[in-house]
Order: structure tokens, then sequence, then C-alpha cells
């Protein structure tokens, strides 16, 4: 009887000691499931921040650390409420510098906050010597929430989120090259008060080097509706770039980023080639269709084998046609092994792209023989000249780059020097000055010159029109499409290419619109030569004088 009592109570011993053990092994575990997010979650005294922080280092892609991105993340954005909530003043510790104010929403004037990352947040005023790094909060925002307090509290936050991948997301691909310039997110918040829709935006500046040449930066709010963890968004955010400094101006209040990313990142330019390739490749249908109509045109009618304008245009056509065709070549074979196929390549694809800058630099002076000088242009074999300066100087220009071994291997790369597009042109560094000449030299003068011959032209169309018909004449839409026609002639288009520092969209635009000339031209050729040469004589001047040209060289 004692013997199974003693049993029964040395029973309940072992169990409380084994329920003891399990609970001091869970303490003894707990640093290690930190990264979890859960064991620190609403703790915000040094101890938890300190704790907690250590994840910005831990959480690596390649780490071994178990991490929850999502509550991590969720854990530091509620830190913002907790210094509203709690009133606290000042945080400064080496992750982490914060402050809480006071503000009154009938305030005068904006406010002003600097955000050097070695100091905790301090309100400026406008007669300061303003800090490179700021953040401008203006009064509207006060302003806007009289109706519900008098005083609000505002907590402005400086986090250094380190190198691991907290408050990196799915957007900011790290093998990419991207990053969140020096690892610093800016939060602002008013604790429960939600902020949006600002009618006057908040100001952000961020200082920094100058980027390299293929990197770009890009304001940005952490969206925790974005994806299953969160991510960057630049919704509501727009980006003013200058070389030392960037001013972000946004219409809400959360967590704000400043990006560096690759101007070009494998995704990027997969896209753009995709774009291309789509848009390239209806251009030489329609540009087939082109010289078709115009083959048509010549066995149908016999005057129309001696004007010269629809010859300019097939020209083009060819020359456009062709210089597709290198492009798929080019970038659909991929890196070339052979140097003298890839030297080959090269200098074909540079051959069809002068040649399509010659061409439509030769539209844009036969343009102006016909609208704008007008009398005294005759020329005898005048295309035949023509054709002597479309193929014949790039011709010229080709041979002088290629004896001085100016094509071969060229690379498109990220910051991290990785190749995100190889295909044969110049070679890399060692040719930068033959490309600048004969590319974007070559370039900007037919540029220049086609915007002028299009922009006296534009003129003419519009002030010949409202003379003619009176001033109670609507808008001319004739002259509106005829100078749209005139534009995928002269390679508008292709002048998009200098807003692509701006930014992606730009870029995309640029690659979309100027894939898709071809098909412009096929519309233009259309109206204007086909069904009826005389109908649209009797609603196009440039037509009718086209007539007019021809007839003065026979």
């Amino acid at each position: 009887m004692v013997t199974s009592r003693a049993l029964r109570v040395l029973f309940l011993l072992l169990l409380l000691l084994w329920a003891s053990g399990m609970e001091n092994s869970e303490i003894l575990e707990q640093p290690r499931n930190v990264c979890l997010g859960l064991i620190n979650e609403g703790n915000y005294e040094s101890f938890y921040l300190e704790n907690t922080a250590g994840c910005f280092t831990k959480c690596r892609q390649s780490g071994n650390e178990p991490c929850d991105l999502k509550n991590l993340q969720r854990y530091w954005l509620k830190y913002e409420f907790h210094l509203v909530e709690n009133q606290m003043g000042i945080v400064n510790t080496s992750f982490l510098k914060a402050v809480v104010q006071s503000v009154s929403t009938n305030i005068s004037e904006d406010l002003l906050f600097s955000l050097t990352p070695s100091q905790v947040p301090r309100p400026v005023t406008e007669k300061e010597h303003e800090p490179p790094d700021r953040v401008r909060l203006p009064r509207s925002l006060f302003e806007s929430l009289q109706d519900s307090s008098s005083v609000v509290r505002l907590a402005i936050t400086l986090l250094d989120i380190g190198p691991g991948n907290l408050f990196k997301g799915p957007e900011l691909s790290l093998e990419d090259s991207s990053s969140v310039l020096n690892n610093r997110v800016v939060g602002l918040s008013l604790g429960n008060i939600s902020v949006s829709r600002l009618a006057e935006p908040l100001e952000i500046t961020f200082s920094h080097q100058r980027p390299p040449s293929n990197m770009t930066f890009s304001c940005v709010f952490w969206d925790v509706t974005k994806g299953s963890t969160g991510d960057w968004s630049s919704t509501g955010c727009s980006t003013e770039l200058s070389a030392k400094r960037t001013v972000c101006r946004c219409d809400h209040l959360t967590f704000f980023a400043l990006l560096l990313r690759p101007i070009l990142d494998r995704a990027t330019v997969q896209a753009l080639i995709r774009i291309s390739q789509a848009g390239c490749g209806a251009s030489m249908i329609f540009l087939a269709f082109t010289v078709v109509l115009y083959a048509a045109l010549r066995f149908y009618r016999q005057r129309f084998k001696s004007e010269d304008a629809p010859k300019v245009h097939v020209a083009l056509s060819i020359s456009l046609f062709l210089l597709n065709l290198a492009f798929f070549i080019n970038v659909g074979h991929g890196r070339e092994r052979s140097d003298a196929t890839c030297w080959a390549r090269g200098a074909i694809f540079h051959y069809f792209l002068l040649c399509t800058f010659t061409w439509m630099g030769l539209e844009a002076f036969h343009l102006y023989l016909l609208v704008i000088k007008v009398f005294n242009t005759y020329f005898g074999h005048y295309f035949l000249k023509l054709s002597l300066v479309g193929w014949g100087l790039p011709a010229l220009i080709v041979i002088g780059t290629g004896s001085a071994n100016s094509y071969g291997h060229y690379a498109i790369r990220d910051k991290k020097n990785m190749a995100t597009l190889e295909l044969c042109w110049f070679r890399e560094k060692t040719a930068v000055s033959a490309l600048y000449v004969t590319v974007h030299g070559y370039f900007l003068i037919t540029c220049l010159f086609s915007a002028v011959v299009l922009g006296l032209v534009a003129w003419k169309i519009f002030t010949l029109s409202t003379a003619t018909a009176g001033k109670e004449q609507g808008p001319n839409w004739k002259g509106v499409l005829t100078v749209l026609g005139l534009s995928s002639l002269v390679g508008v288009t292709w002048w998009l290419a200098i807003l692509t520092p701006l930014g992606r969209s730009t870029i995309y635009v640029f690659a979309l619109f100027n894939s898709l000339q071809g098909v412009f031209i096929f519309c233009w050729f259309a109206v204007l030569y086909f069904p009826s040469r005389t109908a649209v004589s009797s609603s196009s001047g440039t037509a009718r004088i086209d007539q007019v040209h021809t007839a003065s060289q026979e």
C-alpha cells in the first residue's frame, strides 16, 4: 500500500520535472525562433527591439535561419502606431531613429523635418539651411483633420533594414542587383488616423551619389496588400530625379524608400524583346504589303511609274523591312561564338539602321521640296541621286567603321556586371566613340532636320487651310491626319528614344510605337495612293503638290 502511494508520488514528481524541463527548453529556444515574428509580437521595449532587429541580418536568401517575413514586417509597421499611442518622445538606436511630435491642425505653414541618417529626425524652419535629406509635410494635410481633432501626434522613423530579405519584397529582386538605397526606410504615421489621397503631396528628399549609367532611382512605398507578404509599389508617388538627389512626392502616409534598380533588368529586357518582336513582325508584314501595293499600282497605272514620291516611300519601306529582319536575326540567335560571324551581323545591322535613318532624312528632304521650296526644284535623275545617298552613304560609314574593327560582341549589363542581353553590335568599351558618332550623332542630325521640316510643313498646312476656309471653320482634322501620316515617314516614332532616360515607362512606349512604324507607313501609303488617286488629291495638299513636282521633272 505504501509502496503504491510512493510510486504514484514519484510518478507525479517526474511529470512535474519533465514539464518544467519542457518550459525551460522553450525559453532557451525562444532566441533561435525570434525571426518567426511571434515571440516578440507587440513587445517594443529596448530588449525586444534589439532582439527583433537582429533578423534584418539573419533573414537572408541563402541563410538557414527560419524567418516569417510577413510577421516581422508587420511588427515594424505596427511600431509607429505604438510610438503614437504611447506618446513616445525620441528613440535613438543604431538601427532606428524616431521622434513623436504633437502638431496642431491649425498650423500656418508646411512642416519640414531633417532625415539625416545618423541623427534623430528633428524639425527645421524655412530660414535654416535645408538638410540634404528631409521631408516636407504640407499644411493642407493637417488642415484636413481639423474637424476631428485640434492636435495630432506625428511619428517619423528612420529604419535601417539591413542587407537581408526584410522589406525587399518580390518586386525587388536581389539577383538583379536592385536594392533599397542605403537600406533605409522612412516611416510617417499619425497613428490610427489614415491619411491617403492628399490634395497636396508630401515631399521626401533623398541625397545620394550619381548612380551608374545603367541604374535609376524609383520612389516607392510599402503596400501591405500587395502579394502574400507585401511589396513595394509606386502608386500615388512620383519621382523627380537629379544628379545628387531625388525628390519623392506621395499622396499618403506609410513607409517609404528609394529603390536603386537597373534601367533594363532581365525581366524588363525580355518584355521589351517580346514587344519589339511582335511589333517588328507586324511591321514586316505591312511593309511587304506596301511594296506589293506599289508594284500593283505601277502595273495598272502607267503614270505612277514616273512619280518619285512613292519610290521614296518604298525605299524607306525596304530599308525598314531589312532592318527588322536583321533585328530578328541578331536578337533571336543569342551570343555568336564566331568573331567573324558576329562582326558581319553587327555590320549588317548597323548598315540597315543607317539606311533607315538616311531614307527618313531623304523623306524630309523630299517633303521640303514639295511643300516648302516648291519652285525651281528640278533635279535630273532625281531618284537615282537619292538612292546613291540612301544606300551609298551608310555603306561608306559601315566600311569605315568596320575597318577600325569596331563590330563584335555587345552586352547590356546590370549593376553586378551580369549580362541581361547579348548581341552582335559595337564592341564593348573599345568602340564607344564609333557608336556615339555613327549612330547617336547620325540619328540626331537626321532627327533635327526632319523635325524642322515637319514643323514648317505643319505650319504651312494649318495656316493655308485657315486662310482659305475662314475663321469659322472647326478643327482641321484633315490637316492633323496629314501631319500624322507624314510623321511616320520622317521617323517621329524614333524621336521617342530621346525620352527613354526619363524612366522605364517611356522605354516601353518607345519600343511599342517604334516597332509599329511599318504599320503606320502602310496606312499612309494606302490612304494616299489607293484606291482612287484623284479622290485623295482633292483632299490632300501634299498629294496635289506631289503631282506638280513630278510633272515639273518630266
